[in-house]
């Protein structure tokens, strides 16, 4: 197996990006259109290939001088446990490494990944959120 890394957006496809949300079951799949325009307006887009197939993806949106947010991060999980996630997060806080905050909200599950990277909770702050139908 040989995994590719990049931050070129130009295989990205509504179809490659959906069929990777869906493989994680999260929600934003079901919204095709809105998710690929997400992904190619964020401030960047870290992804894995295995081969044509995209495995892995993270993006990013920041105001490019103080604070980044890392939005989406994810591994499809036939692929989960090999360390291409860590990679992708490797390759995106050495792109923002001279920002003042880069920040993630984080399920619960996956707080000892983000801790890894040395991400850590802020115990000042709340995420909080408006969700639309």
């Amino acid at each position: 197996m040989s995994i590719t890394y990049t931050f070129n957006t130009d295989q990205l496809t509504k179809d490659n990006i959906q069929q990777l949300f869906l493989s994680v079951e999260w929600e934003s799949a079901s919204h095709p259109n809105d998710l690929y325009n997400a992904i190619l307006n964020s401030h960047s887009v870290a992804t894995a290939w295995d081969g044509c197939r995209l495995i892995g993806l993270a993006n990013a949106m920041s105001d490019g001088s103080m604070a980044v947010y890392f939005h989406y991060v994810l591994t499809d999980p036939v692929y989960q446990g090999q360390g291409i996630g860590k990679e992708i997060m490797k390759m995106m806080l050495e792109k923002y490494q001279d920002m003042h905050t880069r920040v993630l909200v984080s399920y619960p599950k996956a707080v000892g990944f983000y801790e890894s990277l040395g991400f850590e909770p802020e115990e000042t702050s709340t995420p909080m959120y408006v969700f639309s139908d």
